[in-house]
Order: structure tokens, then C-alpha cells, then sequence
């Protein structure tokens, strides 16, 4: 199986709404903190003209990663193994280190439209971790899985959500895409101790992590929405997990109201200065 990717720094959703922005930009250079991109491969595979070579000048000049949207690993319905092999290809001809997907499901005979939770059962570890192995054997390389938001706890739980996700990760022999924003949708929606969840997180398998906003249904209601700016308990939930679980890679997602690229930049920007306020001698040593 292949070495942990070494991807570095803060990245930023590589989104078509963005190419015009992106390639002003790239004339003059790039915003330095935006060291890596990630897009998801459905939106981008079989794609012809002038999209596909602009994709390619990008990812001949920049490093990439694939974040995948619609494998259902924990779906009751086969996996689309043609679906697989059209992004090994596509990530074989970009040079595309890493996959991730979320660790959740979206099909029933038929597509769900948003990510359901899986049943946190030790038979669901079995069977995810299975469906796992099948695309790390058909990529021929380690995945990561994300942590996904969820507004329905999953029924017939033998175990919370940290237990699930690591007796996965040990099962699968996978990696971990951490969400630093769906920790905290979710420990708001369901009562629960955002930090306390981070420090269950196995450090080791951390590939990179997600930053994103969210849109406040109510106080006790977040819906994951990727359409705004980060809020301040998000950024200091980074910072804590930063702390616990040091320095990694970290991407800020942008799929709804997006805004030009001059107003996302200093986001990413914002990641960058607190990935190297932590890696400053003093608070190594703190």
C-alpha cells in the first residue's frame, strides 16, 4: 500500500465558478497560502474543451487532491466499480496523490441527494471496512474517509461516532480526512463535546483537514451548507485540533454562494497563519 501523501499547508475547493478568478490570478501568481487544491472527480471526469484544459494547466502547475462525492461506502447497492476505474484513470493522468470520501452513504436504488449517517453497529464496521479494501484494491492505493455531518442519529447504535470511526479506520487500514466543521455541526445539533471528540482521533492516520461555513437554522439546528464564511468557534476548534492533534494539511470548501476569490483568499490566508502560529518554536514547546 502507498505512503501517507505529502501534501503541506492551507488548499482551497478547486470550483468551476471560481476558473475565471483562479486564472486572472494565475497570470500573476496565485495567492501564496493556497498551496494545494482539491475537487471532486465526478464533477470533472469525461469532461471535454475548454474546462478539461484549463484543469490541466492547473494541475500541471499545482499539486491536487480527489474528494469524492457519490461512492455510497456505506450503501446497500454494489459499488460503481466502472465509476472507480474511471478515477483511477483520471487521477493517474492528472497525478493525483490521494482520494477521499465521506464516510457515509447516499444511494438506496437510486441517489439520496445528501449524506446519510451509517448505523454506528460493529456489523456496519465489517461491512464499510470491506467496501473500503474493494476500492483501496481497485485504486491500488489507500483512501481516506471523512467524517460526515448528519441531522438524523442513526438508529441501533452500538457505539458513538469516535469508536465507529476509528474501529473503521483499524478495520479498513485506511486514512482519516478530518472535518473540523461537521464536528462542530454536529456537536451542536446533537449536545455533544467538540474537543472531546478531537482528542479520540488517531493523529497518525490524518491525511488533511476541512474548514467550511455553515448556515445557523437555529440555536440548536446547523445545517451544513458550504455557503458562508468560517465562523469563529469553527477557527477555534481548528486551532484546538491543531493543538491535539498537530499541524496537517488543511482545505477550505466553498460549494454554495460563492464569492470571488479576493474574498475566499484571506480565509485560506487565515488557515495558513494559524497553522504557523503552531508551528513556532514556543508553542511546539507550550
Amino acid at each position: 500500500m502507498s505512503a501517507i501523501p505529502r501534501l503541506h499547508g492551507a488548499g482551497l475547493g478547486f470550483r468551476r465558478d471560481l476558473l475565471p478568478d483562479l486564472q486572472a490570478a494565475s497570470e500573476n501568481g496565485l495567492p501564496p497560502e493556497i498551496a494545494f487544491f482539491e475537487l471532486a472527480p465526478e464533477n470533472w471526469i469525461d469532461m471535454g474543451g475548454r474546462h478539461a484544459r484549463t484543469l490541466r494547466q492547473f494541475t500541471e502547475r499545482h499539486p491536487f487532491v480527489c474528494h469524492g462525492l457519490s461512492l455510497s461506502l456505506g450503501g446497500l447497492t454494489p459499488l460503481d466499480e466502472v465509476l472507480l476505474k474511471k478515477i483511477k484513470a483520471f487521477m493517474a493522468e492528472h497525478r493525483m496523490p490521494l482520494y477521499t470520501e465521506h464516510l457515509s452513504y447516499c444511494s438506496d436504488h437510486g441517489h439520496l441527494y445528501d449524506l446519510m449517517p451509517i448505523p454506528p453497529t460493529w456489523e456496519a464496521v465489517k461491512y464499510v471496512a470491506a467496501r473500503i479494501r474493494r476500492v483501496q484494491d481497485i485504486l491500488e492505493q489507500r483512501i481516506a474517509i471523512e467524517n460526515a455531518s448528519y441531522y438524523v442519529a442513526a438508529p441501533l447504535g452500538e457505539m458513538d461516532e469516535p469508536a465507529f470511526i476509528n474501529a473503521v479506520l483499524q478495520e479498513a487500514d485506511c486514512w482519516l480526512h478530518l472535518d473540523v466543521n461537521n464536528i462542530y455541526v454536529n456537536s451542536v445539533n446533537f449536545a455533544f463535546d467538540p474537543v472531546a471528540y478531537l482528542r479520540r482521533m488517531p493523529a497518525e492516520r490524518i491525511v488533511y483537514m476541512h474548514m467550511a461555513g455553515h448556515h445557523q437554522e437555529s440555536e440548536t439546528l446547523i445545517v451544513d451548507t458550504h455557503g458562508a464564511e468560517v465562523i469563529d468557534p469553527v477557527w477555534q476548534l481548528l486551532d484546538a485540533s491543531y493543538d491535539l492533534l498537530g499541524v496537517h494539511p488543511t482545505c477550505l470548501e466553498r460549494d454554495f454562494n460563492i464569492p470571488p476569490l479576493a474574498e475566499l483568499a484571506p480565509e485560506v490566508a487565515r488557515i495558513a497563519r494559524i497553522q504557523r502560529a503552531h508551528a513556532q518554536p514556543q508553542r511546539a514547546a507550550a
